[in-house]
């Protein structure tokens, strides 16, 4: 299927919406300003309960739109219903014509894999390569370990957009787990996830990488938009 044009916005930290021609994914919202549109298919992804991903404020959009489904973590202590689907890590599910399949976490969680209209989406939540200065030597290894068995089972997949954690707390191994990713997968696009009001480490990080086939996307500013 030929890929269709996609607007992809950014909300805050780790929230980003992407809009199609027929659809309007959200994905980990947990502040800051977005209109539900009336007229596509709006689906909400929360890839774990942590409450800089999810906030309850979602369910109230069903107002505006009543025909939203909801695919949350199950780590999320919701009810299961017609319309909110809970998923646990390795699981698949089709929603109308979108494919949906998630991964594991190094952290809560999922991440997802989303299939749209000729696109694939990766989004990893909290599935990152965390490295602490303070964790001893056996849990960087471990950590090390989980996030790299994780990123194996994508590979064979084109990914047009992915969506990975670019933290500045982690100091000079910020870029641990975004390299990884990028040099093992070669996403076509990366937004960088989790970096909350700190929009500089995006520069430090797309310098660091140097010349490489993947765009890395600068997020300078709340609402930001993007056609790809």
């Amino acid at each position: 299927m030929e890929n269709k044009p996609l607007k992809v916005e950014y909300l805050y930290h780790s929230g980003y919406t992407i809009e199609s021609g027929n659809y309007f994914l959200v994905f980990d919202y947990f502040r800051g300003n977005l209109t539900i549109p009336t007229d596509k298919q709006v689906i909400v992804f929360s890839s774990h309960g942590h409450p800089d991903h999810f906030n309850e404020e979602i369910f109230r959009w069903s107002r505006e739109n009543g025909s939203i489904i909801y695919i949350l973590s199950d780590d999320i202590d919701v009810h299961s219903t017609e319309t909110i689907k809970r998923m646990g890590p390795y699981e698949k599910l089709n929603v109308h014509d979108l494919t949906i399949e998630t991964l594991g976490s190094t952290d809560m969680g999922v991440s997802f894999l989303v299939k749209l209209e000729g696109s694939v989406i990766f989004f990893a939540g909290d599935l990152h390569w965390w490295y602490w200065d303070d964790d001893s030597k056996g849990e960087k290894r471990r950590m090390e370990t989980a996030f790299k068995d994780e990123i194996e089972r994508l590979k064979g997949q084109i990914i047009d957009l992915a969506f990975v954690p670019i933290d500045p707390r982690l100091g000079d191994f910020f870029h641990l787990g975004g390299e990884y990713f990028i040099n093992e997968i070669h996403p076509k696009k990366l937004f960088p996830l989790h970096f909350g009001d700190n929009y500089k480490v995006i520069g430090d990080f797309i310098n660091k990488m140097g010349n490489i086939d993947t765009q890395i996307i600068d997020v300078t500013h709340r609402n930001q938009v993007f056609e790809v």
